[in-house]
Order: C-alpha cells, then sequence, then structure tokens
C-alpha cells in the first residue's frame, strides 16, 4: 500500500503534462533540484497512519488533453496573387515591345547573345562603331539597309537592347520572389513546382529568343534567289507562343491566388451570395449548362490562343502587306485556289508536302488562315456572350461570370476593328502594335472568364471552413 502511495505521489500532476516546456532560461541546474523533491514527497508519505488510499483522484475534466490544433493547409498570401499580376504585366509588355522591334526591323541589330555582358549598351563613340561594323556584315545590312547610317543603327540597336534588357528584368522580377516565398513556405508544394516551370521556361524563352534571331543573320540568305533577310516565321512563332503561354500561366495563377485569398476571409465567389457555403458553390458550378458553357469556354480560349499564333505568321512573312481590303481579298472572298496552294512552295518530289508548305509558307494563304480564324473566334464568342443571356443559363450562372462573357465580347469588338485598321492602312506600326496588344488583352479576358468559372481552391475552402467554425464558436 505504501508504493501505491509513493506512486501517486512521485506521478506528475494533469496540470504538469498540460504546460508548455520549460525555456532554456528555466531549464537550470539552480531551478532543477530533483532531491529537495523527493525528500518532500517521503515526508508527506511518512505522516500516513492508515493503508487507506486517502489520495484525491484527479478529476476527469483535467486528464484530458486539449483539442489538437487544426492544421490547414497552405494558402498563398495576397502578395503572391500581386506578384504573379505584376509579372504578367511585364510578359504582356515585353510582348507588345518585341512587336514593336520586329515592325521597326529591329531585331537583328544585335549579332551577339552574351546574357550577362550584354548587359550594358555601347557607352562610347568607338564601342557604337564596332556594333555597327559587326551589323554591317548581316544579310540585313547588305541586302536591305546598306545605305543606313551610325545614328539609324544607334535607333535599331536601341530597340532590341531594350527589349533583351525587358526580358532580364522579368527573370530577376519572377524567380526572385519565388525562392523568397518557397523559402518563407508561403505556397503549397504543387505551386511551388509548376511555378518552377515557368521560371525554367522563362530562361528557355531567352535562348529561343537567339535561336530565332539567328536564322536572320545566317549567311545563306546571300545565296538564295529571292530570299528576304528575315527571322524564321516558325521560330518566330514558337517564340510568341512561349511568352504567351507564360503570361497565360501568370496571369491565371495570379488572378486564382488573389480570388482564394479573398474567399477564404470571407468574400464571395463570383458574385454568388457571400453567405454561400461551398457546397452550395459547387452545386452550382456542377449544374449541366454551367459545366457546359465552361467547356466551350475553354475552346474558345485555345481558339484565341491559336489566332494569335497564326498571326505570328502573317508577321513573319509579311503577309499582312497583301490584299489591303476587307471582308475580301481581290474582289472575291477567297483567293484562287492555285493562288492558296501554289506549286512553287513545295520541296519534295512528289508535292507531299504541298498543302501544310503552303498554310505556313505562302503569305497569301498565311493571311486568308488569320482572316478565318479571326472571323471564326469573332463569331464563336459573339456566340458565347448571347448564351450567357439566355434566361436559363443567366439565372444559373454566378453574376461576375456574366459580366467577364459581356467583357470579353467587347474586347473581341475592339480586336476586329485594330486588326482591319491594320489591314487596310498597310499595316502601320501604332496600329500593328495595337493589334498584337488587343489579341493579348482578349486572351485575358477568357482567362478571366475561366477563373469566374473556377472552384475555390482546397486550402481557400479550408481556412473559410476554419474561420466559419471560430465565428460560431464566439
Amino acid at each position: 500500500m505504501l508504493w501505491r502511495v509513493l506512486s501517486n505521489a512521485l506521478r506528475p500532476s494533469p496540470s504538469l503534462l498540460l504546460r508548455p516546456a520549460l525555456s532554456a532560461r528555466q531549464f537550470r541546474p539552480n531551478n532543477f533540484r530533483p532531491a529537495s523533491r523527493l525528500q518532500s514527497l517521503l515526508s508527506s508519505a511518512s505522516k500516513f497512519r492508515t493503508f487507506t488510499s486517502s489520495v484525491p483522484k484527479p478529476k476527469p475534466a483535467a486528464t484530458q488533453a486539449p483539442p489538437a490544433p487544426v492544421h490547414l493547409p497552405v494558402l498563398a498570401p495576397r502578395s503572391v496573387g500581386i506578384w504573379l499580376m505584376v509579372s504578367s504585366t511585364l510578359v504582356f509588355a515585353i510582348i507588345v515591345v518585341g512587336g514593336v522591334t520586329r515592325l521597326t526591323e529591329s531585331g537583328l541589330s544585335i549579332t551577339e547573345w552574351k546574357p550577362i555582358t550584354g548587359i550594358l549598351p555601347p557607352l562610347s563613340q568607338q564601342e557604337w562603331e564596332a556594333e555597327f561594323d559587326k551589323y554591317k556584315k548581316t544579310p540585313e545590312f547588305k541586302m536591305l539597309n546598306s545605305s543606313a547610317t551610325l545614328d539609324d543603327f544607334k535607333f535599331i540597336f536601341s530597340m532590341e537592347w531594350g527589349h533583351r534588357i525587358l526580358g532580364r528584368l522579368i527573370g530577376v522580377v519572377f524567380v526572385a520572389p519565388l525562392c523568397y516565398f518557397g523559402i518563407r513556405r508561403q505556397i503549397s508544394r504543387t505551386a511551388f513546382t509548376r511555378l518552377f516551370g515557368l521560371g525554367a521556361l522563362i530562361g528557355a524563352q531567352g535562348a529561343l529568343g537567339w535561336y530565332m534571331v539567328q536564322s536572320g543573320l545566317d549567311n545563306a540568305l546571300l545565296d538564295s534567289p529571292g530570299a528576304v533577310p528575315r527571322v524564321s516565321q516558325y521560330r518566330l512563332a514558337a517564340h510568341l507562343g512561349l511568352a504567351l503561354t507564360l503570361y497565360a500561366g501568370m496571369f491565371g495563377a495570379g488572378m486564382a491566388a488573389i480570388k482564394d485569398w479573398k474567399f477564404a476571409r470571407g468574400a464571395s465567389w463570383s458574385g454568388v451570395d457571400p453567405k454561400a457555403t461551398s457546397e452550395r458553390i459547387f452545386a452550382l458550378l456542377k449544374n449541366p449548362s454551367v459545366r457546359a458553357f465552361k467547356i466551350q469556354a475553354t475552346a474558345l480560349t485555345a481558339l484565341v490562343f491559336l489566332t494569335a499564333l497564326s498571326g505570328a505568321f502573317v508577321a513573319g512573312l509579311d503577309a499582312g502587306l497583301l490584299y489591303n481590303e476587307f471582308p475580301l481579298m481581290g474582289g472575291r472572298l477567297a483567293p484562287p485556289t492555285d493562288e492558296l496552294f501554289s506549286p512553287h512552295y513545295a520541296k519534295a518530289a512528289d508535292k507531299s508536302d504541298l498543302w501544310w508548305r503552303n498554310i505556313f509558307e505562302n503569305p497569301t494563304t498565311v493571311q486568308f488562315d488569320h482572316r478565318v480564324l479571326a472571323t471564326t473566334t469573332y463569331i464563336s464568342t459573339l456566340l458565347l456572350w448571347a448564351a450567357s443571356r439566355r434566361p436559363t443559363l443567366r439565372a444559373a450562372l454566378p453574376p461576375a461570370v456574366r459580366t467577364a462573357a459581356t467583357a470579353a465580347f467587347a474586347m473581341a469588338n475592339a480586336q476586329v476593328l485594330l486588326g482591319i485598321s491594320t489591314l487596310l492602312y498597310l499595316v502601320p506600326v501604332p496600329l500593328a502594335a495595337a493589334h498584337q496588344a488587343g489579341s493579348v488583352m482578349l486572351l485575358s479576358a477568357m482567362l478571366h472568364l475561366l477563373v469566374t468559372l473556377r472552384r475555390p481552391g482546397a486550402a481557400a475552402r479550408a481556412w473559410r471552413a476554419a474561420q466559419a467554425s471560430v465565428g460560431k464558436k464566439v
């Protein structure tokens, strides 16, 4: 019986179990005296005169551990969304600057690729003359710009240099904060992996840009009859396509992060009642008509991307300088078949490459394809907007979706007007640059529409539920 008394006395109390761990200051030798503790316990045990158990039992409530804290998933703060939107804005800017660089025929002015040492432009007259001498060896100077002066060269050099500097700036603005947010664990592992992939694509974009420029510096152009010293339209399209991919990835992720952050803090989702639960939002977005609308919007977004990509072939072949009328081409809806599919562009002996080479290398066919894609895109945007106005679908769609569909249709109208004006006025630089910017803005409008049709992220739902449970307890 004495052993039971001693064991109960030596057992730590529940309150001690629930105490926080001792700090380094508290855990000192002079604060920890086990001998005195044992003596006091033995002294108290010797006072027992009977062997009946008189030790009070702890209360049941005191022996129960407090509820374990809820481990919430990582929710990206608003700063992550703002950073991604700033990065996408810089990509938007470099797409426009790249278009102006091409329109002013400045892209072949820098004949070397020096990612580190090429940051500084020529600073002295001697350095400018050295760069100009390098440019004089290019096919573009020999075939087109042999009368260019040093001042003319300085202008086109500055355009290309600014384009490259902006690309380096994008790399720094994107990669440095990504490392910071990753180290601070302010983004999930999945999100970090995806964003790291975008960062790798930024580096690949720089290499692809130089690969594109090399195609216009090839001296073999001097020996090719009828050749024009310009970059390959295939490489130009790849360069623009990767830029649009980077923009879409940053813009979409940024909008989603900001939207999730607001939802976690109690804001409404796509204009739905702020008091609506995640289950109600899911049920709303799972409506068959809403899901069909989302599929159509996704397909239209891909069509907008494809139409913008076809514009790169128009630019690369200077196809906008042909058939400067609309909607007809030479007085008819389509050029003659023998002009659209000319045997001149086939290189295989059996003419098996006749179709695809005309589609990508014949300026007439390239412009016709761009017209068809642009018209299809506009009509599809009109139909999608009209569908969102139908009473049955209008009642099912969240309010923000209807607003986004209207914005996309309005941007499609502006883009069509810019495209037609660019064609009729023989591709002036301001209109052509605005038309290229309009394609990115239309893509942005479609991406915004898709974000409004997106479900809240898992982290945002968990944080909102935790906030709601805390509010109920209070």
